[in-house]
């Protein structure tokens, strides 16, 4: 009986020791019968470039890429997908015919996971909090399930400005937290990195209504603060992260294996885990 050779797979990263990609995606795998290899590699900071040379060398189908190597896998690639390019990132490389191809998952995995917990997006009136790479790299996603409006709330307004002149959508806006104030929408995202600190984003607790879904992009063991104060306030629904990571894995997953995973016993099995440490 012939042996299969497992493709190999990687996602580089610098610290890279916390990353789940791996077994998410082998979970995938096993699920779908693929046969893979994906492993986490730490790259030094002045080294991504010659870590995917190397990779591709040795026969590498394709890559993951976390902070701090989003940009420079961007200007790596070949040829870029529209929402790579808008998002002025990449998370996602895969190497065929000598080339290498980048896309960017983040904001198609956030739209499927708030489409997998019910979330009407169609319509729908958006704030999303912050106005950094995380933004950046979910809005043409977003923008594509045809809401009617995204508002950008950040502390520096100019930086919320900035992004509607780069996506040019007439659907965007952008003012600061206490300008949300009087304004009614259908669902919140946190995008700002303050849960990672357990603290809030300054926005006026009057704009939580027990009509509203609250999102925060962090997850952990314990729910975030931004969860744990828009439930306080009375939230319709609160949902965190996990599913969003998992999501982009499992379009990754799609664009390399040609098979879109179910991704709901991963996000179980992750959960699960995250209870027991």
């Amino acid at each position: 009986m012939t042996k299969i050779t497992p493709d190999q797979y990687r996602v580089f990263g610098n610290p890279i020791e916390h990353s789940r990609s791996p077994d998410i995606h082998h979970i995938f795998a096993s699920k779908s019968q693929q046969i893979i290899n994906y492993q986490k590699q730490l790259v030094a900071i002045d080294g991504f470039s010659a870590a995917v040379t190397d990779f591709i060398h040795q026969g590498g189908k394709g890559a993951n890429v976390t902070v701090p190597f989003k940009e420079q896998a961007l200007a790596l690639a070949d040829e870029l997908t529209e929402r790579a390019s808008l998002a002025g990132a990449v998370n996602t490389l895969t190497f065929e015919e000598g080339k290498i191809f980048g896309d960017n998952t983040d904001g198609e995995g956030l739209v499927q996971d708030l489409l997998m917990h019910g979330v009407i997006l169609k319509q729908s009136k958006i704030l999303i909090l912050g106005a950094g790479g995380a933004v950046r790299g979910v809005l043409l996603p977003m923008l594509a399930q045809n809401p009617n409006v995204i508002t950008i709330a950040n502390r520096t307004v100019s930086k919320a400005k900035a992004l509607c002149r780069h996506f040019d959508d007439e659907r965007l806006s952008a003012c600061s937290f206490d300008e949300t104030i009087g304004q009614k929408f259908d669902l919140i995202i946190n995008a700002t990195s303050a849960s990672l600190s357990g603290d809030l984003p300054s926005i006026p607790a009057s704009i939580i209504t027990n009509e509203i879904i609250c999102y925060d992009m962090v997850y952990g063991k314990n729910e975030t603060a931004f969860i744990q104060w828009a439930k306080a306030q009375g939230a319709k629904q609160v949902i965190d992260g996990l599913g969003m990571l998992v999501g982009q894995a499992a379009v990754s997953f799609a664009i390399w294996r040609g098979i879109t995973p179910n991704v709901k016993p991963v996000i179980e099995k992750l959960r699960a885990t995250l209870n027991k440490t």
